[in-house]
């Protein structure tokens, strides 16, 4: 609370002297409908949608200064983000009361969720040369399939446009920070074309939290390229391609109970995802687009040399033994949309899905895939009323069927700009190849975990589209879910230990969300413009067979960002998060402190062509851990300069 009413100090200081000033015509920020494709895979406005979303953009991945898609998820309505420690550690996005495996992360149409873990790890993937970020919540299996039983993460590569444009960045700060970058971008006829490469080397702070002791430095170093590439075809049709390859290494600890400082551990590892999309009109009324891609990674762990107890003090040889691990996910979609009626579009498709994992401590390469089917009605009458239909069916060849269906309803009041929305979905998620076929601990007769899920919500949106509120509530329910037990009977043909993974899980998460976003564009003397953007999520969540709270989530999340333009080249932004109280595991243990964590970032635009910008992480120097044991970051500061030049103008 201190920290948050510091934070409204701020504010109020960056505002203080403009009842001085002058006061000039005050006209509206022109702001356009975003168009999302993950709610229905076509293109739809945000105001059509019967689907709780929301849009990050890259202008305000850029504004705000985030080094890391991560960070801006932070920020983001009924996620809950957690690091392991510094950056370059594991850190996972859950949805709405789900789990990590239950959130589907999408690069450009390739699925990134890892084929042994089932989630997908943002630890390495940087804001550079991304167009936008689309958060679907709510079950979506309808059209994604397995791993989409919380929600859908969709991330989109820039696309080149107008003249072709160049720009560089180098950046410098605390813990002997250092970014440095490079962007091509433009259009050229029918091609466009966005290439991108940068490097971040950090020295880095203790992956477990120095301050229970740890004395060493866990450096990370990144490399990223990523590049999209496009082609007008004749009848409007295109053929697309992106790129995207990651390649680090960051230096790890030991975080659990007791928590050990280990020296020489490091992850070193390396991705690619690749994507292709052809789209073709096939008449006036049909259209097609077929989707292939890949995501491959490997990593190589090193246990190191040397831990340290950091309760006892005691020294201790680390266990195991350097390993690698190996992962791939293709995905092949040929997708056709037919509006054969005005109101009404129709479509209908079929995927090809399959994970390949392997490691050199006994997993065998091995494989999970499916082929599915789905169907789908989408309904616009007038621009006011909407709905959407669907059902699909896959096959796995791990454990055989899973059928899900999706309803969604919409209203859209023009005269007063009120929207009503609701949805209704099922949803599933296949056992991934850990839980299926680890040595001596995987079980190969799993079936899929399977959900429910319900929200209803309103948009209003006031004053020319200024002022925009939302609220809304949501109800999950989860069955068969995937739990590690203690079962020796049950166990005996999978485990020797007698630990082994079961479908006997239940949860339930129910809640409610609100959001408000204002933006204005002033002529007042230090008050050019001015925006706020802010959420709430409050989130119940029940292990349905103890009774006890599900681990990692909070009741209460909120945050707040605030943009501030005093002068024409000057813009600051102001970002706060709370997290609530939660347990770090199963069973309300190991319970964990409420925090809240405030940002300031400043851009100055020097000319039209060179940015001066410093961002503050920690403003307040606040302790907080995100998991139980794990480092975070003290106040940190980053001074940068960005150049753009036009090539050809």
């Amino acid at each position: 609370m201190r920290n948050f009413i510091l934070g409204l100090g701020i504010l109020f200081a960056l505002l203080w002297g403009v009842g001085g000033g002058h006061a000039g015509d005050e006209v509206p920020v022109v702001q356009t409908d975003d168009v999302v494709t993950s709610a229905t895979k076509t293109p739809v406005p945000v105001s059509h949608l019967t689907s709780a979303v929301e849009v990050i953009t890259g202008e305000e991945l850029q504004r705000q200064k985030y080094k890391m898609v991560v960070d801006a998820l932070r920020q983001a309505q009924g996620l809950a983000v957690f690091s392991n420690g510094g950056p370059g550690t594991t850190a996972t996005v859950r949805i709405r009361g789900g789990s990590d495996t239950q959130t589907l992360v999408l690069i450009d149409g390739a699925i990134v969720n890892s084929a042994t873990l089932g989630s997908y790890d943002f630890a390495n993937l940087t804001t550079d040369n991304i167009e936008r970020i689309e958060i679907l919540r709510g079950a979506q299996s309808m059209l994604w399939g397995s791993d989409a039983m919380g929600g859908v993460i969709n991330i989109v590569t820039k696309k080149g446009a107008g003249p072709t444009t160049a720009n560089a960045f180098v950046e410098y700060g605390s813990f002997n920070s250092i970014r440095e970058g490079t962007q091509l971008a433009g259009k050229k006829g029918p091609v466009d074309f966005s290439m991108a490469l940068s490097r971040w080397d950090f020295t880095g702070f203790s992956t477990t939290d120095y301050r229970l002791g740890a004395s060493e430095r866990d450096a990370y170093r990144n490399w990223t390229a990523s590049s999209r590439m496009g082609v007008e075809l004749p009848k409007d049709g295109r053929l697309e391609f992106t790129f995207r390859w990651m390649n680090n290494s960051v230096g790890l600890d030991n975080i659990s109970n007791p928590p050990q400082d280990v020296y020489a551990s490091k992850q070193k590892s390396q991705n690619f995802v690749f994507a292709g999309n052809y789209e073709q009109p096939v008449t006036n009324w049909w259209s097609q687009k077929l989707t292939m891609s890949r995501a491959q990674e490997s990593s190589l762990f090193l246990p190191g040399s040397l831990q340290r107890d950091l309760t006892t003090g005691a020294l201790s040889t680390p266990f195991g033994t350097p390993s690698t691990i190996q992962v791939l996910s293709n995905r092949l979609e040929w997708q056709h949309n037919m509006q054969v009626w005005d109101p009404l579009l129709l479509t209908f498709g079929y995927q090809f899905r399959e994970q390949q994992g392997q490691n050199d401590t006994g997993l065998t390469n091995r494989i999970v895939s499916s082929n599915a089917g789905f169907a789908q009605a989408q309904l616009n009458l007038w621009d006011r009323v909407f709905g959407t239909a669907g059902i699909r069916q896959d096959n796995y060849n791990v454990f055989g069927n899973a059928t899900t269906y999706r309803l969604t309803g919409g209203y859209l009041h023009k005269e007063t700009d009120t929207k009503l929305r609701t949805s209704y979905s099922t949803g599933f998620r296949a056992p991934s190849i850990n839980e299926l076929y680890f040595p001596n601990f995987g079980n190969s007769s799993l079936g899929p975990e399977k959900s429910q899920s319900f929200d209803a919500g309103v948009d209003q949106e006031f004053f020319g589209k200024t002022l925009k509120l939302s609220g809304g509530y949501f109800w999950n329910r989860y069955r068969d879910l995937i739990v590690t037990t203690f079962d020796p009977v049950a166990c005996a043909p999978f485990s020797t230990f007698g630990f082994c993974p079961i479908n006997i899980g239940s949860a339930s998460a129910k809640g409610w969300e609100a959001g408000v976003t204002y933006a204005k564009t002033l002529d007042y003397a230090f008050l050019k413009a001015f925006d706020i953007h802010g959420q709430y999520t409050n989130t119940m969540t029940r292990d349905l067979s103890t009774g006890k709270r599900l681990p990692r989530w909070p009741t209460d999340q909120w945050s707040l960002t605030v943009g501030y333009q005093p002068v024409e080249p000057v813009r600051m932004t102001l970002t706060g998060r709370f997290v609530g109280s939660r347990f770090n595991t199963t069973g309300d243990r190991q319970g964990m402190q409420a925090f809240d964590v405030w940002n300031l970032a400043t851009t100055y635009d020097v000319n039209k062509t060179v940015q001066a910008y410093m961002r503050a992480d920690n403003l307040f120097n606040q302790r907080y851990q995100e998991i139980l044991n794990a480092g975070a970051p003290i106040r940190s500061i980053y001074f940068g300069v960005r150049v753009n030049h036009d090539l050809f103008s």
